[in-house]
This record gives structure tokens, C-alpha cells and sequence, in this order.
């Protein structure tokens, strides 16, 4: 009978969702809201009665909409894109997800709501719909101009950060409490597991489904490629992070593969199923004498979302050395939240911290703000010309002359040269050491693990620690040693920079060699430093530690060039799958 009951609700969802969604295409309105409204229609909360029996089933369905929803964003970003973006996106999108938080907490509290209400209103009111962004600008044919483009850069950049902002939240939610220690933690131990997944996933995965691809079968590829999807949300979520960052990374690992024009299309009509229920079982929730109950706060946040995005997304954009016409076309094609709002939304209600009328209330915004994006994206224009008519002169040449200063500043020829590779470096030993702390603190979690196999030979739990922490070293030399290696250039290159032959005459070459040796090796000193940090747990006793560290030196010394070897095939692979998705046609 469950099975019959199930059946008969999907036949249901399905139908009405079809027939609604027809609707609203012909009216060329967003498919989205045609699935949230006929949600609604057969909901237990319209009269005369309810359609669906079996709730809980539906709920869990639309999870997998969700992991679908983030598994898609993740296959449309790339690392080589968030490289592209350039200033104007990150700026844009940490000056917005900065205001909307402060302006949805106050409003939530100016509205007598409790922290955990108005601190997850600020965060369902920073990010904005990908999804439905990505639909005007194809409507109305704007895809192409320049503006959108950089539309196109904020919303990576805000992909990213909404995942963070998922993971401090859930950290907020269990303890209760805000502190700035914790919210560092949480986004310092979120960063080295993304830097991390992404580097070994996309060294892994991309040759495992080109060896799968082989084979020329699509029911193969699609299998492979959602166990990883599953298996990865599933190992997400045994090290207590949300599957929904899970999805999102994996979807981004494989968006580096050379297959992914056809995984898009395999995956694309299970998407397309579970996001309809996802957005159907949304449209599930929704109370009308709630939204009646609310209407004020609804009203006023709508206001605040559509003012608030355009004046922090433009003024970000301007900042960054964007005319003012583009910036206010970036600032209010913006302007509106879409599916991550529904995700932070229904985060809240399975943690069980955010009152009932938080989701309704989400939706009923979405919903508006939704209806608002094509026209804004086309007043834009208007809007602008209209305000460059009435502003003062003066005022105007203090803008066109900020533009103009931001401009000459950037460096040039040699400088801007000097400048990437000085970044390069930084970036390439940041990858390093994160993986040296990836697996020192994998030693410290599994060390108790390991302490109780280690117990049938050595029973001393300082000897343990040793080699917990001794064998942790070892697998962290090749990183160590490049990390070594690219300090040493970095120090070079600014030792080059810094001494000038008319600050130290004849000592130039020895001035400059003594900051090239020292860099590194204080730079060392303090890696290490907080390695034993991070791995207390594990850290053994100091005579011990020379003994590990006279070893480690003796191995490094002995197989310096292998370890070298090892790095750099690592390296090149990792290198030439990104540069293999070049030869992918663009998307």
C-alpha cells in the first residue's frame, strides 16, 4: 500500500507540475516559480483538500534535488573561471554578502525575532539565484554583453561563499553561540578540506571517468558518475560537513574532466526530475495565512533584497574600477535570491533552531524577487541614464577621475608580469602546505585507530605518537621540499626586487644570497611550528622529535631528487587536466 500511496503522489506532482509549468512558459514566466505554485495548489494547506499522503517520502526526494541542484553548480564552475573573474566579482560579492547578512539580522530583529531567526534571514538574503539569473539573461538575449559576464563572476564567487556560509551556520546552529575563534576554525578547517578535495579529486576522478569513457557506454559513465556523487556527500557528511558541500565539490572536480559536456547531458533530465520536486515540495510548505500574517515583513525585506543587492553589488562593481551604467546593470540584474535561500532556509528547519514562518517567508520573497528580475535587468539603462542627468557635474568628474586613477595604478608590462608570478608562487605553496596539514591532522584522527594496531608490537604510547606523527612527516617531505624550493624562488625574486645595487654597492650579491638562504628557512622554522600546533594530539615528547626530525633530514638528504620526481608528475598531471578541459568547447 506504501508503494501505491508513493505512486499515486508523484502522479500527482508530476501532473499538476506539467500542467502548471506549461502555464507559465506561456506567460514566459520562470519555470521555478510554476513549480513552487504548484506545490502550493495541491499542498495541505489549500482547501478543500490535500492531494499528497506521503510527505515524508517527497521530503526526501527533494533532498536529492538538492544534491543534484549543487552537483549541477558545481559542473558550471571551474577553477580556470574563478581565475578569470577578476576584481569585480569578489569584491561585488563579499561587499553583498557582508551588507545583506547585517541588513536581514536587523530587520529580523527590528521585527522581534529571535538571533537564530534574523542571523539566518541575513544569510537567505546574500546569496542570489543562479538559476534564475542565468534564465533572464537568456530571455532577454543579454548573455554575451560585458555586464553579464561579470554577473557571471559574482555568482562563482558567491557559489563558494555560500558554501562557507552553510558550514558556519551548522557549526552556529549546534554550539548556539558566535565567537571569532570559531568562526576562523570553521573557515580555515572548510578551506584546507576544499583545497585539499579539489587537488586530490581532480588528480583522481578525471582519469577515472576518461577510463570509464572508454568504454563508449553512457549507462556506465552515468552509474560512475553518481557513485562518486553519493559516495562523496556520503564521506562529507562522516566528517560532519553538509552533503550539500559534498555535491557542490564533486560537481566542481569533474568539471575539469574532458567528459563534461556529456555528463552534463546525461545528468541533466535527473536534475531536471528531482529539482521539481525539490521546488514542488517547497511550494509543499507554504501557509497562506502565514504569508497573510506577514505580509509587512515580506513587503520590507523584498524592498531591502532588491535595494540592498543593488547598491552593494554596484557599489562593489564600481569600486573595482567599473563605469557607472555597468556597475547598476551588474547591481540589479542581482537582485533577487533564488534555490540557495531555499537550501539555508530548510537548513535551519532540519536543525530545528528557525521558527516555522522563516520558510514561507523565504519563498514569498524569492517568489517576488523572481517576478522583479527581468524587469530590473531592463531599467537598468533607463535608470542609469537618468540618474547620470541629475547628478552634479563636479561629482560626476570625481568618478570618471577614480576610474581613471584605478587604472594607472595597476602594473604594467614588467610589474604586472613580476606580480603573477609573485602570486603564482604564493598559490602553489599554499596547495603545498595544505596538503601537509591535510595529512597531519588525518594522523591525528585516526591515531587512536592506528595507536590500537600499533599496540601488538609497541605498547609505549609516546613511541605511538612517534610514528603516528614521524610517518605523517615522511609523507609530507615531498610537499615540504617543494614548498622549500618555491620559497627559495620567492625569496630570490624579492631579494632581486628589494636590494638595489645604490643601496648596497659592492655587497649587493651577498646581501641579496643571505635573504634568499633565510627566507626559507625561517619561513620553515614557522611551518613547522604549527604543524606541532595542529597536531598536539599526537606530538611526541621532544627527544623524541629530534630523533624524527634527524631521520626525516637523513631521508630528505638521501632521496631529495626522487622526492622532487614525485612532486613534479603530480604536478604535470594535475597541470594537464586542466589544460585538457581547454580542448572542451565552452559551455
Amino acid at each position: 500500500m506504501h508503494a501505491i500511496s508513493f505512486i499515486q503522489d508523484l502522479a500527482v506532482i508530476m501532473l499538476v507540475a506539467g500542467f502548471v509549468t506549461i502555464l507559465f512558459h506561456r506567460l514566459k514566466q520562470p519555470v521555478v516559480l510554476g513549480y513552487i505554485v504548484a506545490g502550493f495548489i495541491i499542498g495541505p494547506h489549500t482547501p478543500p483538500f490535500g492531494l499528497i499522503h506521503d510527505e515524508d517520502t517527497i521530503k526526501t526526494l527533494a533532498e536529492l534535488g538538492v544534491i543534484f541542484l549543487m552537483f549541477c553548480l558545481g559542473l558550471e564552475f571551474s577553477l580556470r573561471k574563478l581565475f578569470k573573474v577578476g576584481a569585480t566579482a569578489f569584491i561585488a560579492a563579499f561587499l553583498e554578502i557582508i551588507l545583506m547578512i547585517w541588513i536581514g539580522y536587523e530587520i529580523g530583529r527590528w521585527f522581534d525575532w529571535n538571533t537564530m531567526d534574523s542571523l539566518f534571514l541575513g544569510a537567505i538574503l546574500a546569496i542570489s539565484s543562479t538559476t534564475i539569473i542565468v534564465k533572464a539573461l537568456n530571455d532577454l538575449k543579454m548573455k554575451n554583453q560585458r555586464f553579464a559576464q561579470l554577473i557571471f563572476g559574482v555568482l562563482i564567487v558567491e557559489d563558494i561563499l555560500g558554501i562557507g556560509i552553510i558550514a558556519l551556520l551548522s557549526s552556529i546552529a549546534v554550539s548556539g553561540t558566535v565567537s571569532s575563534g570559531e568562526v576562523f576554525s570553521t573557515v580555515g578547517k572548510l578551506s584546507l578540506f576544499m583545497i585539499v578535495a579539489l587537488v586530490i579529486g581532480i588528480l583522481l576522478v578525471p582519469r577515472l571517468l576518461a577510463y570509464v569513457a572508454k568504454f563508449e557506454s553512457n549507462e556506465m559513465l552515468l552509474i560512475t558518475v553518481l557513485g562518486l556523487c553519493f559516495g562523496f556527500c556520503l564521506l562529507v557528511v562522516k566528517l560532519e560537513y553538509s552533503m550539500v558541500l559534498g555535491a557542490f565539490l564533486i560537481g566542481a572536480i569533474m568539471a575539469e574532466s574532458r567528459q563534461l559536456i556529456k555528463i552534463e547531458r546525461l545528468i541533466e533530465p535527473i536534475r531536471d526530475m528531482f529539482s521539481a520536486i525539490f521546488f514542488v515540495a517547497i511550494g509543499l510548505m507554504i501557509d497562506p495565512q502565514i504569508l497573510l500574517q506577514y505580509a509587512w515583513p515580506i513587503a520590507v525585506i523584498t524592498v531591502a533584497v532588491v535595494l540592498g543587492k543593488m547598491l552593494s553589488c554596484g557599489l562593489g562593481a564600481f569600486i573595482a574600477g567599473n563605469d557607472g551604467r555597468t556597475s547598476l546593470r551588474v547591481g540589479m540584474g542581482l537582485s533577487q535570491i533564488g534555490e540557495f535561500s531555499f537550501i539555508i532556509a530548510a537548513l535551519g528547519m532540519t536543525l530545528q533552531v528557525t521558527s516555522d514562518f522563516l520558510y514561507p517567508v523565504a519563498v514569498a520573497v524569492s517568489a517576488i524577487t523572481t517576478l522583479l528580475t527581468p524587469y530590473l535587468i531592463r531599467g537598468a539603462d533607463p535608470l542609469s541614464l537618468k540618474i547620470a542627468a541629475v547628478m552634479p557635474k563636479r561629482m560626476s568628474r570625481v568618478f570618471g577621475m577614480y576610474g581613471e586613477w584605478l587604472r594607472s595604478i595597476q602594473p604594467q608590462g614588467e610589474g604586472a608580469m613580476l606580480a603573477s608570478m609573485i602570486r603564482k608562487i604564493i598559490l602553489q605553496v599554499g596547495v603545498n602546505l595544505a596538503l601537509v596539514v591535510a595529512i597531519f591532522f588525518t594522523g591525528s584522527f585516526f591515531a587512536a585507530r592506528i595507536g590500537g594496531y600499533l599496540e601488538v608490537w609497541i605498547t609505549d604510547p609516546s613511541w605511538q605518537k612517534a610514528l603516528i606523527w614521524g610517518g605523517a612527516l615522511l609523507l609530507s617531505l615531498p610537499f615540504l621540499i617543494a614548498a622549500y624550493r618555491k620559497l627559495k624562488a620567492l625569496s630570490m625574486l624579492l631579494a632581486e626586487m628589494s636590494v638595489k645595487p645604490e643601496m648596497a654597492g659592492r655587497h649587493t650579491q651577498r646581501v641579496r644570497r643571505v635573504i634568499a638562504e633565510l627566507i626559507p628557512i625561517l619561513s620553515l622554522l614557522v611551518i613547522f611550528l604549527l604543524l606541532a600546533a595542529l597536531s598536539a594530539s599526537i606530538l611526541p615528547t621532544n627527544k623524541l622529535l629530534v630523533l624524527i626530525a634527524v631521520v626525516a633530514a637523513a631521508v630528505a638528504a638521501v632521496l631529495w631528487r626522487w622526492f622532487i620526481r614525485v612532486h613534479t608528475r603530480m604536478q604535470v598531471a594535475l597541470l594537464e587536466t586542466l589544460d585538457n578541459h581547454k580542448d572542451t568547447p565552452e559551455h
